[in-house]
């Protein structure tokens, strides 16, 4: 005949209170009697991580074992789960039920290191290193061959920056210190826009000769404009009353300065009408096919200003030509370049910064870095046309002049 017993739950139990379950690795135990079992826990109880560690030693006449509930070898399932045990009491047939955690118990050989050990020594040991040395003991000899092969290159590499070192004393002590902190910061001070700049040849004999106009407009793209010059060349006053009110003021005062007639006259207008492109170009962020249609653009011209001053973006599912704000720099330098053959290498920069909606400064830092010469202009005319009283004016003048950085150092306001 069955007897009955009742569950009883033991609430409010303490971490120390869990009842310990334990597993053998090696085998199940057939005699209990013949182990002594301690149980140990952290002494750092204000350790939140630490306070809740525990280690149960398993001691017998023929070996020892460990059993922990942190570290690699500890079960991983008593924080995946809870475990319950229930203890039941004979007399009262009453069954308790406590909480419970599980130790896995590994026999300790004498005279192996400990896993703790091994850790502490492998923690210097870089991940690398770790991979290496497994290479080297159960790797492929491909993989040995490879690990060989690596660490004679980084041997080439350590020998090539002490090679580097020397040659950069020896540069210091020829030079001095102070001579090639003068050259990076002029270095420094130009590299930002001097990727956009026109090819430059500053040991011209001639002025004309610095920026080559060819390399502005090659042959074949100037005789591509030979139409659309010509179109130029035969605008009307109301015509060129729109492009002024179209804010491109510099194309109109190369229009009304058009030489009477001859190969002057004809590549003038070619000229202001690239101009007129480039000027439309750098007001647009997006670019597309249709661009230049409504003025006549070539199609080698609209080719050249895809490939030269737009950048390729992919955005929406399709490919966009995008003026950057480094390339509305490289607009304005070949702009600058452009009116300089124009207008007998001299330009108007207040004029050209206003048409390409760029700033002053930045027009300005644009011209230096192009080694010409910057000078103020009073201009007679009023304000209908976009002149000012103090135009700033940018010429090229052999042999080109070089900026020195310069370095705002900001006052403190004083404190009253």
């Amino acid at each position: 005949m069955d007897v009955n017993c009742t569950l009883v739950c033991c609430e409010e139990e303490r971490e120390d209170d869990k009842a310990v379950i334990v597993q053998f690795s090696n085998g199940n135990l057939r005699n209990t009697e013949q182990l002594n079992f301690s149980f140990y826990k952290n002494v750092d109880e204000t350790n939140p991580r630490k306070k809740t560690r525990r280690m149960l030693v398993a001691e017998s006449q023929r070996l020892s074992y460990v059993g922990n509930n942190f570290g690699t070898e500890s079960l991983k399932c008593n924080n995946l789960c809870k475990y319950y045990v229930g203890v039941l009491n004979k007399e009262t047939m009453k069954m308790e039920v406590h909480r419970a955690q599980l130790f896995n118990m590994q026999p300790v050989i004498p005279g192996e290191s400990s896993t703790e050990n091994d850790g502490s020594q492998n923690t210097d040991l870089t991940y690398r290193e770790k991979v290496d040395s497994l290479i080297e003991a159960f790797g492929t000899n491909k993989q040995k061959r490879a690990l060989t092969s690596r660490r004679l290159n980084q041997v080439g590499s350590e020998t090539l920056q002490s090679a580097v070192a020397k040659a950069a004393h020896s540069v210091i002590d020829q030079k001095g210190l102070e001579a090639l902190q003068q050259e990076v910061v002029q270095a420094e001070s130009q590299s930002e826009v001097s990727h956009y700049l026109p090819p430059c040849f500053p040991d011209a004999d001639t002025p004309q000769h610095v920026y080559l106009f060819d390399d502005i407009l090659s042959p074949v793209e100037y005789d591509a404009l030979d139409a659309a010059g010509s179109k130029m060349a035969a605008l009307t006053p109301e015509e060129l009353h729109k492009i002024t009110d179209g804010g491109c003021l510099s194309v109109v005062r190369q229009l009304e300065s058009l030489p009477r007639e001859g190969v002057a006259r004809e590549r003038q207008a070619r000229c202001a009408f690239y101009l007129l492109l480039l000027i439309k170009l750098a007001r647009q962020k997006n670019i597309t096919r249709k661009f230049g249609q409504e003025e006549g653009c070539p199609r080698i011209i609209h080719t050249k200003l895809m490939r030269t001053f737009t950048v390729e973006t992919f955005n929406n599912g399709r490919v966009q030509n995008v003026v950057s704000t480094s390339m509305r720099v490289k607009v304005a330098a070949y702009c600058l370049a452009l009116l300089l053959h124009m207008g007998d290498m001299t330009s108007d920069l207040t004029l050209l910064h206003r048409d390409l909606g760029v700033t002053e400064k930045r027009m300005v830092e644009v011209a230096k870095s192009m080694g010409l010469t910057l000078v103020r202009h009073g201009c007679v005319k009023g304000d209908d046309d976009g002149s000012t009283a103090d135009n700033r004016l940018a010429s090229l003048v052999l042999p080109l002049v070089k900026y020195q950085a310069f370095t705002e150092i900001r006052k403190r306001k004083k404190m009253h």
